[in-house]
């Protein structure tokens, strides 16, 4: 069995370093707010190219924890308006629902699957106090449509960066692009950590302060709560395995880049439609490999009989989840076709030639 994702073979591949980095941690007995978490943020903020980096305990507080931040500041109040894309991962929106902010959503463009930039400015109104968007499988989504109505409006600028760690648009990367962006430290991540981890990045020094401040309870200093904060850190010993696999990222999404090309160089059967990729360098670090075809669970069948392991990101959009009844007559056509019709494919920096040869002759031989 090709697996989706061997989880276990890629940790492996970062011994002896990963488990005598554990034990370093086990046997310093410090296990939160030390020094890893110190270095690692340090470290991050370096990588992506911002001030400030404040490691939080998952992707999704990470965006929670901005715009809790921002309404603490008097920047958003409740019942403001968020935009952002319909065709997304939930926690998106939840983030943005928790802090009883209003989410607009946004169709997506159907060839890159991210926000169409183009279809942002009818939706903004005088409650609009800031654009989320999601660099969705891993593709930087920015464009220059959306920086011109965060200028022109005045309107925060906040990155779901949780699936592109490491892609770049221009000379900067996502992650440095907006006002703050939200990171995913989640195993199965680019950048994966052995359980629950994210982070917060910004070039803001007043937000950094609001958002580590409310991380920890809301307190600056023990026993001191200036916000009505929540518990949401990392700890040192996943801080410590970040660390480990960080210095090996770009080297990993490398592998993922030259596996994507392999993919879209030799995918030759006309009945799967393969992901478009912008015109940017490195652009795109493959997070995941999406494939659409109208027949989705005849393909995932076929292949898995032919033991390849794949998965369905994501089978249900948010607008049609239980968690939204209030959108079920919502229509977001072009959302619901991808959601409809995509295939993620197994990608990782440990995956063979002869495995993505398999794969590929798997694929074209795929009758209707």
């Amino acid at each position: 069995m090709i697996k989706f994702l061997d989880l276990k073979a890629i940790n492996k591949s970062f011994e002896p370093e990963l488990s005598q980095t554990v034990k370093r941690v086990i046997d310093s007995g410090w296990y939160l707010l030390g020094n890893e978490v110190k270095s690692l943020e340090l470290e991050y903020s370096q990588y992506i190219g911002t001030k400030h980096c404040i490691c939080v305990g998952n992707g999704l507080d990470a965006l929670r924890l901005i715009l809790k931040a921002y309404i603490e500041m008097g920047v958003m109040e409740e019942g403001d308006e968020i935009i952002v894309p319909a065709n997304t991962y939930i926690a998106s929106i939840l983030a943005i629902t928790d802090n009883k902010l209003i989410p607009v959503l946004i169709e997506p463009e159907i060839s890159t699957y991210n926000i169409d930039p183009f279809k942002i400015e009818e939706k903004i109104t005088e409650r609009t106090k800031g654009i989320m968007i999601v660099h969705l499988y891993g593709q930087n989504s920015m464009h220059v449509e959306i920086q011109r109505l965060v200028d022109k409006f005045n309107l925060k600028l906040i990155e779901d960066n949780a699936q592109a760690a490491g892609a770049f648009y221009g000379k900067k990367r996502t992650g440095s692009l907006g006002d703050a962006a939200g990171h995913s430290f989640y195993p199965g991540k680019n950048l994966g950590a052995l359980g629950d981890g994210g982070a917060v990045t910004t070039n803001d020094d007043e937000l950094a302060t609001v958002i580590r401040a409310i991380a920890n309870y809301g307190s600056t200093r023990k026993y001191i709560n200036d916000y009505q904060g929540l518990n949401s850190r990392l700890d040192e010993i996943q801080a410590a395995v970040l660390r480990v696999k960080l210095k090996r990222l770009d080297d990993d999404n490398r592998k993922r880049q030259e596996i994507a090309q392999y993919y879209i160089e030799n995918i030759t059967n006309p009945e799967i439609i393969l992901p478009k990729v912008s015109n940017f360098v490195n652009s795109h670090i493959w997070h995941l490999f999406i494939i659409r075809t109208k027949q989705r669970e005849k393909l995932q069948q076929y292949l898995t009989d032919n033991e390849i392991q794949t998965l369905i990101h994501y089978p249900i959009p948010p607008h049609k989840q239980n968690a939204y009844k209030v959108w079920k007559d919502l229509s977001f056509p072009i959302t619901e076709q991808i959601h409809n019709e995509v295939l993620s494919l197994p990608i990782s920096p440990i995956i063979s030639k002869g495995e993505m040869r398999i794969i590929v002759k798997c694929l074209n031989n795929y009758l209707t």
